[in-house]
């Protein structure tokens, strides 16, 4: 993404959900995949808070398409700019 802002310390400031949303934005990656991190970025978080089975298994919903999507996100990177 660096070649989208004036400066490397810019997009390095960017916090987690930025990042994805200035990604979508460029088109990077797709509305729909943005959405499924900020998703994933909740659901850690959750973590610190809720240790209960409901959670658990949401989480194990979410893993699938989670690889699949850091597999995505892993191939996007490894793009030349």
């Amino acid at each position: 993404m660096r070649q989208h802002f004036a400066s490397t310390k810019q997009v390095d400031q960017l916090n987690f959900k930025d990042t994805f949303r200035y990604a979508a934005k460029h088109g990077l990656i797709s509305l729909e995949e943005t959405e499924r991190w900020l998703s994933y970025r909740d659901n850690r978080n959750d973590t610190a808070h809720d240790y209960g089975v409901g959670f658990a298994e949401e989480t194990l919903r979410l893993l699938p398409q989670f690889i699949a999507d850091a597999y995505r996100a892993n191939d996007v990177i490894r793009q030349p700019p």
